[in-house]
């Protein structure tokens, strides 16, 4: 008899991560590890190597940390897509090994619509609007007729990656994003009341979509003009956070939804989520954003997606178990009710 533990493994880019959810569907912390570069960015095959080495570790942590054995686990998911096919490869390998050995049921499940389902959890938002910022993402999302749909996405490149990229360009190492939001923070506490005068850079808005290489390439002029470090770390927020607030506020006010909902790595910068409360609070909406270790990607969301799916029929034959790295958000059919 197998147990009633859903384990989960996350592998789409830079961290490995396993993560359980018992019977009811209720996570426990992930054990992780992430690739951190000492210069340059993410390179996939190293990524790889880095999950393969690190798998056997994380999942014997996994099972130490929560006081469980191998038959205490019925199920194994794992992120399906989208993400670096190598990486992904590797997880769905260890997948693949796990499920056969343990013989329990597999599923694999869809890397962003786990964002969304651990927020509705760990938030209790009904049908919110998801605004998923990510390294390899930007989107904003809502559900309809059976599967959550993209009413607007990011042109070129995820915000998390932008944000990486230019903290790069200024020797900080990646990951970038939390010096980026360090440094504007004491810059502003430096200099309250402070205006964007001289610190004006491209709105990346394009209709219900978003466009950030530019925005980066003129922040980086700024810098090469002379202005201060952290106040372009300030302007670059300002600018990219307020178009990301922009569209989600287009889509609550599109669908008629009253719940916002953050999901992604970059969902854990303050000031993200101070703008997308006021935005929320002025239209008569609520702004959620799960704990920080569930916005960051983690094995713990793909075991919940993964228990959801099983109760709801669905599992993963070994021919039906390769990975997409191009999987899409509105790809995935929502059995389930939202």
């Amino acid at each position: 008899m197998t147990g009633a533990w859903t384990l989960g493994i996350e592998s789409t880019a830079h961290t490995l991560s396993f993560g359980l959810v018992d019977s009811k569907g209720t996570p426990t912390p992930a054990s992780s590890s992430t690739v951190r570069p000492d210069e340059g960015g993410i390179h996939p095959r190293q990524a790889a190597d880095h999950h393969k080495d690190a798998a056997a570790l994380l999942f014997d942590q996994l099972l130490k940390q929560n006081q469980l054995i191998h038959s205490d686990i019925g199920a194994v998911a794992y992120s399906q897509g989208p993400g670096l096919g190598p990486c992904l490869r590797v997880g769905a390998a260890i997948a693949r090994g796990l499920s056969s050995r343990l013989e329990v049921p597999l599923i694999g499940v869809n890397h962003c619509v786990a964002h969304i389902e651990i927020g509705r959890q760990q938030c209790g938002c009904q049908d919110p609007i998801l605004l998923y910022v990510s390294g390899g993402n930007t989107q904003v999302i809502a559900h309809l007729d059976g599967r959550y749909r993209v009413l607007g996405e990011t042109l070129d490149i995820g915000i998390g990656n932008m944000l990486d990229k230019f903290a790069r360009g200024q020797g900080i190492p990646f990951p970038g994003g939390p010096v980026i939001e360090k440094l504007a923070s004491q810059w502003l506490a430096e200099n309250t009341g402070a205006s964007l005068d001289g610190l004006e850079l491209p709105f990346a808005v394009r209709g219900m979509d978003l466009a950030f290489s530019g925005v980066m390439t003129a922040a980086q002029r700024l810098l090469d003009n002379g202005a201060e470090l952290g106040a372009v770390c300030w302007s670059l927020q300002e600018h990219a956070f307020a178009a990301c607030v922009e569209i989600a506020e287009r889509a609550l006010a599109h669908t008629g939804k009253n719940e916002l909902l953050l999901g992604g790595g970059v969902a854990c910068n303050n000031r993200l989520r101070e703008m997308c409360t006021l935005m929320s609070e002025e239209r008569g909406a609520t702004s959620h954003a799960p704990p920080r270790m569930f916005c960051i990607d983690n094995g713990s969301m793909i075991a919940l997606l993964g228990h959801i799916e099983l109760n709801h029929g669905r599992t993963t034959t070994y021919e039906q178990s390769a990975v997409d790295q191009y999987l899409r958000t509105d790809q995935t059919p929502v059995t389930w009710a939202v």
